[in-house]
C-alpha cells in the first residue's frame, strides 16, 4: 500500500499534481481543502468553523481537521493507498495521522514537497482567485499570510518524516508534466 503526503504552501499545485497521481497509482485523494469546503458549503457547523479560520488566513483548529479526515479514511477502506494533500501540517497533525495510519496497519510511504518560490505561489492564487471564488485567492495580504503560516508551522512536519527518509523536496516550477515525472520518480523507487 502506498500512502503519501502531497506537501507544499496554497498554490503549489498540490491539487493538480495529487489528480495526476491519483489516476497513476490509483490512489484515494483526501484533500483537507476538498473536505472544508464540502462542509462550508452544507453550512455544517464544522463548515461555518472552518471558514471563520480560513477568511482569516489562519489554519483550522487540529481537532476539526482530524476528525474530518478520520471519518474520510474509515469509510474508503478498500483502497490502494492514500495521497494526503494539505495534511498534516502541524505536530499534533502528524502525531494523530500516524496513528490512525498505525491503527490500520499501515505507514506514510513518503511525503513529497512541492518547492515553489512565494512570488511564483502569489501570481498562481491570485490568478486562480479569478475563478476560485474563494475570497482567500484573491487577497495578496491574505495569500502571503496564508504561506507565512505554513512555513511557520510545517516545518516541524518535514522535519518528522525527514528523520526516516521519507521527505523529499520536489522542485514544484516548470511544466506540470515535468513535475508529474518528478514526483513518480520518487514514487516508483519505493
Amino acid at each position: 500500500m502506498i500512502n503519501l503526503i502531497l506537501f507544499g504552501p496554497p498554490g503549489s499545485g498540490k491539487g493538480t499534481q495529487a489528480a495526476k497521481l491519483v489516476d497513476r497509482y490509483q490512489l484515494l485523494h483526501i484533500s483537507t481543502g476538498d473536505l472544508f469546503r464540502y462542509e462550508i458549503e452544507n453550512s455544517t457547523p464544522l463548515g461555518l468553523e472552518a471558514q471563520s479560520y480560513m477568511d482569516r488566513g489562519m489554519l483550522v483548529p487540529d481537532s476539526v481537521t482530524i476528525g474530518m479526515l478520520r471519518n474520510k479514511v474509515e469509510a474508503n477502506p478498500d483502497v490502494q493507498g492514500y495521497i494526503f494533500d494539505g495534511f498534516p501540517r502541524t505536530t499534533p497533525q502528524y502525531i494523530a495521522l500516524d496513528e490512525l495510519m498505525a491503527e490500520k496497519g499501515y505507514s506514510i510511504s513518503k511525503l513529497l514537497m512541492l518547492d515553489v518560490p512565494v512570488d511564483e505561489i502569489v501570481m498562481r492564487v491570485l490568478e486562480r482567485g479569478k475563478t476560485s471564488g474563494r475570497p482567500d485567492d484573491s487577497n495578496e495580504e491574505l495569500i502571503r499570510k496564508r504561506i507565512a503560516v505554513f512555513n511557520d508551522q510545517t516545518t516541524p512536519v518535514f522535519d518528522h518524516y525527514a528523520l526516516s527518509g521519507r521527505s523529499v523536496r520536489i522542485v514544484g516550477v516548470g511544466d506540470k508534466e515535468e513535475i508529474f515525472g518528478r514526483l513518480c520518480a520518487e514514487i516508483d523507487n519505493l
